[in-house]
This record gives C-alpha cells, sequence and structure tokens, in this order.
C-alpha cells in the first residue's frame, strides 16, 4: 500500500511539474514574442548610437532631435488633423449604413451590407492604388468626369481627399460595431415612443442612437488607433500632395534615409506606441457603467424596421452610389488596369486590352516567389499563430497560473504597436539578439513580425468560446484525477475546434494583405505580394502591381469562401 501511494504522490509530482512547464513555456515564447522587437526600440530610444555598435551611452539626443527636427510639429498636426477627420469620416457613414441597412426598409440591404464590408477584406494597399487609378489627377474616374462636367470636383492629393480615402476605407469597421449594437436594442422601448407620439427620426434621435453609444464610442477609438498607424494611403496619396505624418516620417526616416538617425526614428517610434496606448486606455475607461445601456432582460420580440417612406428610393441611390464609388470603382479600376497595357479615358479599352502584366507574374521569378511566399506565410504562420493564441488563450483563462493575468495583458499588447513598428523593431531584434540573425532574409522573420502583429486579433477570436465553456468540466475532470493539461487537452482544446479553425483563417486572411509588418524585414527571396506592390509601384510598374493586387485579392476571396462553406455562416448583414 505504502508503495502504491508513492507512485500515486511520483505521478501526481510529475504532472503538476509538466502542467506548469507548460504554461511557463507559453508565458515565455509570448514575452519574446511582444517583447522582443518591442525592447530594442525602448534601448535604441536612450542611447546616442546604433544598437548594434560596440559602444553606445545613455542619452536623450534622439528625442531632443526629433522634437527639434524643423517639421516635427508641422508633421504632428498633420497626424492629428487626418487622424481625427478620417474617424469623423468613418463614423458618419459607418453609423449611416448600420441604420439604413439594418433597421430601415431600404431596397437591396443584404447585397449593400455585403459590398459595405469588402474593405474589410482588401488590403489598404490595393485600396490606395484604386483611389490613384480611379481617381488621382490622371486617373480613369477622374477622366471620366472631367470629360461630362468639363472640371474635377475633387482634389485626392489633399488633406480633404486622403481624410475621405482613409475614412471609406476605414467605416465597415464602424458598421460592424454599430451593426452587432443596433441588432441587440429592445424594440419595446423604441415602441413605447412610437406610443408616445414621436416619429422615426425622433424615435431614432432620442431611443436608437444613445443606446448606440458603446459600440460608437469604442469604433471611434479603435478608427482614431488605425488612422494613426495608417501607411499606404498617406504614403501613395498623401506623398505627391506634398503631405508628411508620424507613420510616414518613420517610414521615409527609417527605411529611405542613407544614414538612419535610430535614435530618433526610435524616439518617434516610443511617442506613437505612446500616443496609442493612451488611446487604448481612453477607450477602455471611456464608457464607465456599461450597464445603463442593456436593453435585453429577458424574452425579447421582433424589431419593426422603420419606413422610410418616399426616402426609400433616394436613399437607396444614395447608398449604392456610395458604394460604387469607395468599393465597387476602386476594386473594378484596378481589376480593369491589370488587363491593360494603360487607362485612360483617350484611348479605347479595345486598343489596350492585354494579358501581359499576368504574363509578367508568371515570367518572373520575384513575382512568383512573392505570390509563393505569401502563401506559406499565410499557411505556416497561421498554424503557429493559432496554436500559440490557443494555448495563451487557455493559459491565460483556465489555469491558476500566478502569471496568467499577465499573460492576457502582454498578449493584448501588440494592439498598441503600428504594423511598421513591428517591423522596424524585429528588424533590429534580429540585428541585436544573438542568434537570432539565421532568420534574417528569410520567410521566418516574416512569420515573426506578422504573428506578433495580429496576436490581439486572433486571441479576440478565441477568448470568447473559451469563456462559454463551462469551468464545471473542468472540475468534474480534477476530481476525476486529471492533471491540468490532460483536462485541456482532452476536455477544452476539443470544443475548441471550429474557434481555433476560425482563428487560423483571420490571421491568414490579415497575414496574405500584410505589408507594414514586413517592409523593412523583406530581402531578395523573401518578398511577399504586399512589399512587392509597394516596391513596383514606386518603379512605375502599375500595370503588373494591378495584377498582383488582382492575385491578392482572389487568395482573401479564397481563404473567405472556405469560411463561409467551413462555417455555414453569410459573410454578409
Amino acid at each position: 500500500m505504502s508503495t502504491l501511494n508513492q507512485g500515486i504522490h511520483l505521478r501526481l509530482n510529475t504532472s503538476g511539474v509538466s502542467s506548469w512547464g507548460v504554461q511557463a513555456l507559453v508565458t515565455l515564447l509570448v514575452t519574446f514574442l511582444v517583447a522582443g522587437p518591442l525592447l530594442p526600440i525602448v534601448i535604441q530610444a536612450f542611447i546616442d548610437k546604433p544598437l548594434y555598435s560596440d559602444e553606445f551611452s545613455f542619452s536623450l539626443s534622439g528625442f531632443y532631435r526629433l522634437f527639434t527636427h524643423q517639421a516635427f510639429w508641422h508633421i504632428l498636426g498633420n497626424t492629428v488633423i487626418f487622424s481625427v477627420s478620417s474617424t469623423a469620416i468613418a463614423q458618419f457613414f459607418g453609423i449611416a449604413a448600420a441604420i439604413l441597412l439594418v433597421r430601415t426598409d431600404i431596397p437591396g440591404r443584404r447585397l449593400a451590407s455585403f459590398l459595405f464590408l469588402w474593405p474589410l477584406f482588401v488590403s489598404h494597399l490595393v485600396l490606395a492604388f484604386g483611389w490613384i487609378v480611379g481617381f488621382g489627377p490622371s486617373g480613369f474616374i477622374t477622366g471620366l468626369v472631367e470629360g461630362m462636367i468639363g472640371f474635377v470636383p475633387w482634389d485626392l492629393y489633399s488633406m480633404a481627399g486622403l481624410a475621405f480615402a482613409a475614412g471609406t476605407a476605414l467605416a465597415p469597421l464602424t458598421y460592424l460595431y454599430c451593426s452587432s449594437s443596433v441588432r441587440t436594442i429592445d424594440p419595446a422601448l423604441e415602441a413605447a415612443a412610437r406610443l408616445a407620439g414621436c416619429g422615426s427620426i425622433r424615435t431614432l434621435c432620442k431611443i436608437t442612437l444613445p443606446l448606440m453609444k458603446p459600440a460608437i464610442w469604442s469604433s471611434a477609438s479603435l478608427n482614431l488607433m488605425l488612422s494613426i498607424e495608417l501607411l499606404s494611403l498617406p504614403l501613395l496619396i498623401g506623398g505627391p500632395g506634398g503631405l508628411e505624418f508620424l507613420i510616414t516620417f518613420l517610414y521615409t526616416e527609417g527605411l529611405e534615409a542613407s544614414s538612419p538617425d535610430y535614435s530618433m526614428v526610435a524616439a518617434c517610434s516610443l511617442l506613437l506606441i505612446f500616443l496609442i496606448s493612451v488611446l487604448l486606455m481612453w477607450q477602455t475607461r471611456s464608457m464607465g457603467d456599461t450597464r445603463k445601456y442593456v436593453t435585453i432582460a429577458g424574452k425579447a420580440t421582433r424589431q419593426k424596421l422603420f419606413h422610410l417612406g418616399v426616402l426609400r428610393w433616394p436613399l437607396c441611390v444614395v447608398v449604392f452610389l456610395y458604394l460604387a464609388i469607395t468599393v465597387v470603382g476602386l476594386i473594378g479600376v484596378v481589376v480593369l488596369r491589370s488587363m491593360t497595357t494603360m487607362l485612360s479615358t483617350y484611348v479605347p479599352l479595345s486598343e489596350v486590352l492585354t494579358v501581359a502584366n499576368y504574363e509578367a507574374i508568371v515570367a518572373f521569378p520575384e513575382y512568383v516567389r512573392s505570390i509563393q511566399n505569401t502563401i506559406l506565410v499565410a499557411l505556416i504562420g497561421g498554424s503557429i499563430g493559432t496554436v500559440l493564441i490557443g494555448a495563451t488563450a487557455i493559459v491565460s483563462l483556465r489555469s491558476t497560473w500566478p502569471l496568467r493575468t499577465f499573460l492576457q495583458n502582454i498578449a493584448l499588447y501588440p494592439r498598441a504597436v503600428p504594423g511598421l513598428l513591428v517591423g522596424i523593431g524585429v528588424f533590429w531584434a534580429v540585428a541585436w539578439i544573438p542568434g537570432l540573425n539565421i532568420i534574417q532574409n528569410t520567410i521566418w522573420i516574416l512569420i515573426f513580425a506578422v504573428v506578433m502583429r495580429h496576436f490581439p486579433t486572433g486571441f479576440g477570436a478565441v477568448t470568447p468560446s473559451i469563456h462559454q465553456i463551462s469551468q464545471d468540466l473542468d472540475r468534474s475532470a480534477r476530481v476525476s484525477g486529471a492533471t491540468w493539461l490532460t483536462t485541456m487537452c482532452k476536455i477544452i482544446v476539443p470544443q475548441l475546434q471550429m474557434p481555433l479553425a476560425a482563428c487560423f483563417i483571420l490571421l491568414a486572411v490579415h497575414f496574405i494583405k500584410e505589408y507594414a509588418a514586413v517592409v523593412f524585414l523583406f530581402g531578395p527571396g523573401s518578398e511577399m505580394i504586399g512589399t512587392t506592390m509597394l516596391s513596383f509601384w514606386v518603379q512605375g510598374e502599375h500595370g503588373v502591381v494591378a495584377a498582383l493586387a488582382v492575385v491578392q485579392i482572389a487568395l482573401v476571396a479564397v481563404m473567405l469562401g472556405i469560411f463561409k462553406v467551413f462555417f455555414k455562416v453569410k459573410l454578409y448583414g
């Protein structure tokens, strides 16, 4: 009997070490993934020489040169104006779309919902190409409008034009937040307002919009953060107009400068991270007590659509005109440009149609490699990210690990780090940390960057499902003698198959679209579609770039199709 007890005691101790070992390993990996790229930025900001140099000393000279730079305060002002104005535009269109397409009887609302969400699935780099090819000074749609009315009523290469392009690109996020919110409003409240004599407009203003406040504020703060870190639109549209922002300042000083000032770049990077971290804290605390917005507390009734009356068809025309300009038109001109030698209103399309741009993709190894690498990064990176995210979610939410709260916080922190800064941090980490240089100029350094960049996105996709699994299952398994590790592997993980599959597809879509986090990291043989498009756009290879953009859109469409078939869900409202 004594021998049996000793064996049981030994087995339990070994199992305990195994469980804690796994928890410690997950914590260590995630901490390295997040802190590895951030620590070099922090250190570089406070030293006077490059991080990899033999001798350096503590200094604030980087901050001094940044704040005394002749263009810094103008750049900071541009950043504030651009981020606030683009967020305001995104909120206006997103909230309006959520109300019109979810709560009114406007015709074609299902198709409009589907089209409105598409900018979420298309890289902002592709959208920037679409705006330039379609609405730039020499754009195809610009030429058509000028031919009809004799002048061009817009200037894309201006702050207003850039803010509108960015705002419409961010509006689907507002729509996603607000449409979910407006669907959960108890219709009894709106019915009571109608019984009290309120019309549709007054009911909307007094009941519906105030109850949407959490979604409006959350989407606004998120869009404000995204607009600050947005690279492609400010770089490609703002650049020709002489507009510079903090993110484009980092791009030019860190990548295009012949001899970069690393300390100043790191100081500017810390400033950006600080600004976005403040916005994250503001987002968390600004709502206060959200219980006052609760409207579903029992049996719900079916929501009644607002009747638009005589405005029904005019508003339908306005909605589809907006979608024709900001979605269909942008993607359409990119596709059209990919099939022509040039795109101009002065030359008939029949004379310039060609497949040469797609033949060039097949003929040149660099183009082929960029597509292959993008697929590999999406599949391998998505798999690694999904495994690590699943393990992180389980350890942080379903264990007694002392560092579980720290693990959850650090897993979410990359939300405060713009993609460009992830690339800068990974670049410096590989040069600074011994042994990491073996992944330089390989797809593994790209995977490192994109997994870190989108870790919070995948984490947010998995955690709601873990919260829905009753902890009684854990307790029952533990009472039966199972260790924590056995319980997680045998009970919890099998119930997370669908959420983990959704996490993988979500990550793969983001990795296919990614360009900002890898623009500092790719080299010969490790190109991705996004970096190749950006490089060859600058060189004037617009036809091939458009063809690569179409390939990227097709890859995303394939992943979304798999998602729709696999999960049997609709991708529209």
